[in-house]
């Protein structure tokens, strides 16, 4: 397959046709030829098949690909394939109408997929019968690590990084994303010298926490593949460089290819403590998955014992919509039972929540994050002072479902 190479798939189901017709093997064979013609593609052969007690099934081979139809007298059914590719590619879709009206069905659907290499598509469920489709440009990666199906792509919001069919990051959002994770907590935490990243491949959050303020950053995740592929080639977070220099830990970057559970056991064991920590993982899945460990009770129980006093335990929560906020719910009941604060943060150019909390109350906790966001070595592009107001107002759906 060329780099040019694309064609164009129609699928049509007509209903509401004639039984008669629908048994008709010369009168569909005829009507399927016209079409084909008519659409200015070119027929090889043709094959047909008469079935009993009823059916009938034409398959045209054609230069440019192939097309068929196979059809159900029993309740007026017929099924349409064209594929065609090249400088006639389009043609499968007139031809595809021209056989509509040939037949005269009483109800028509009909699917167009573009195929090919500039046709590449991953389909990203967002909730519940709701499908988001990325056009890829360009497939840069596409490779199965130990963990996960990893893609990175050139889109519309530029180099993309999908874990699974998830988005996990774009060129064009991604320091919306990241800041909207962690400024929050940096403006939150009482101190910001030892910070502990979980997940977050890009290598973003490491960087970012360091240009904040943290003299010691680790940076956990158990994909070494995934990591070392985002340094290679996503343009923002690790360069190859930088990760090199984490995995040797030369400054103050410590990268660690290592499961976060065993991770916090053995910081648990060497009483080392955080000022934030992060937990920035593929989402929680509503159904079981193995990743969903990380995000239940007992994982933030640990991650709570090595915070240090004022510090901050923030988590990608959910998105707030409607339609797929089930495991944003379950996250605020889990923070809203360890921690004495817990504050959420949406960004309003985002569609992310994340939760903070913290292990001691806190009167205010949105006036002290405004009061000291001016004064963080890092300047943030997309949080200021009335963002952190808005985006602290938890959804509805939370305040009424489970209070804190």
């Amino acid at each position: 397959m060329t780099a040019e190479f694309t064609g164009w798939h129609v699928l049509a189901e007509f209903g509401g046709v004639d039984a008669a017709l629908c048994n008709d093997l010369e009168r569909l064979e005829t009507a399927l030829r016209k079409s084909l013609v008519a659409a200015g593609v070119t027929i090889c052969d043709v094959v047909r098949k008469q079935f009993e007690p009823q059916g009938v099934t034409v398959l045209a081979l054609l230069s440019e690909s192939h097309a068929s139809i196979h059809t159900y007298p029993e309740s007026g059914d017929i099924f349409v394939d064209v594929f065609t590719c090249g400088s006639i590619g389009s043609g499968a879709t007139k031809a595809v109408e021209l056989l509509q009206q040939e037949l005269s069905p009483t109800a028509v659907n009909m699917e167009v997929v573009q195929r090919g290499h500039t046709a590449r598509r991953i389909h990203e469920p967002v909730g519940n019968g709701l499908t988001r489709i990325w056009d890829l440009s360009e497939v840069i990666v596409d490779t199965r690590t130990p963990f996960q199906h990893m893609v990175i792509a050139r889109t519309e919001q530029g180099v993309s990084l999908f874990s699974d069919d998830d988005r996990q990051s774009t060129e064009f959002s991604q320091l919306t994303y990241h800041e909207a994770m962690l400024v929050p907590a940096y403006a939150l935490a009482e101190r910001l010298d030892r910070v502990l990243i979980i997940g977050s491949g890009e290598g973003v959050a490491s960087q970012m926490s360091v240009a904040a303020g943290a003299s010691h950053v680790d940076h956990v995740d158990i994909d070494q593949l995934e990591v070392e592929l985002c340094a290679k080639h996503l343009p923002y977070g690790y360069t190859e460089a930088d990760l090199a220099a984490a995995v040797a830990h030369e400054g103050p970057i410590k990268m660690h290819y290592a499961d976060g559970w065993d991770f916090l056991s053995r910081a648990q064991e060497q009483g080392v403590r955080y000022d934030v920590i992060c937990i920035d993982l593929p989402d929680e899945r509503v159904e079981d998955a193995q990743h969903n460990r990380l995000y239940e009770e007992e994982f933030l129980t640990r991650c709570k014992s090595l915070l240090s006093d004022g510090g901050v335990l923030a988590a990608q929560a959910g998105c707030a919509t409607m339609w797929r906020n089930e495991t944003l719910k379950r996250s605020w009941q889990r923070f809203g039972e360890l921690f004495d604060t817990v504050v959420p943060y949406g960004s309003d150019e985002h569609e992310w929540t994340f939760l903070f909390g913290v292990a001691k109350p806190i009167a205010d906790p949105v006036e002290a994050m405004t009061s000291r966001l001016s004064r963080l070595p890092y300047r943030a592009e997309t949080v200021d002072e009335r963002a952190l107001v808005r985006g602290a107002i938890e959804p509805y759906a939370l305040r009424v479902a489970v209070p804190v």
